[in-house]
């Protein structure tokens, strides 16, 4: 789990051996899900990301409870949402400075949810993904071959 001051692990999954390997960042991170206006519960949260789909982030939030909970969206998102509102629809992103958090507000057919991250840590998470791909080089990464073998066939990223 990072707290303040930690910086986020690199992780280098295994690839293909005729394919270019994937990079990523990813760890566990402490956030509040907030309850009302008064009461939030820590809970943590994997937040992944990887250079073979380099414009989302994969968060799971695990309960406890019955399965864990997987949202992916945008990087871009997150990143605007450190300096202002953003964001349509089921996912919100907004810093709320004078607390020094930032806030992601979830919205599903099954239900809201309300996160509080603290914004150094985001934005030492963030950080990290850009070393890794700048932002506005996301392009560069995406295997068109892989894709479209998968949009045509089905096939994944081994064939």
């Amino acid at each position: 789990m990072i707290t303040p001051g930690e910086e986020p692990h690199d992780k280098t999954p295994a690839g293909s051996a005729d394919g270019p390997q994937a990079v990523g960042v990813e760890d566990e991170l402490e956030l509040f899900l907030r309850l009302s206006s008064e009461v939030s519960v820590p809970i943590t949260a994997r937040f992944a990301y990887c250079t073979n789909d380099p414009y989302a982030v994969d968060v799971v939030f695990d309960l406890g409870m019955h399965e864990p909970v997987r949202w992916i969206f945008a990087r871009e998102l997150l990143a605007a949402g450190m300096d202002g509102p953003t964001g349509e629809g089921d996912v919100l992103v907004w810093p709320v400075r004078e607390r020094a958090v930032c806030c992601l507000s979830l919205a599903s057919r099954e239900g809201h949810a309300l996160v509080e991250m603290p914004s150094g840590i985001l934005a030492r998470w963030l950080k990290r993904t850009h070393r890794l791909v700048p932002p506005g080089r996301e392009a560069q990464f995406v295997d068109v071959d892989a894709l479209s073998r998968y949009l045509l066939h089905g096939a994944g990223p081994d064939g």
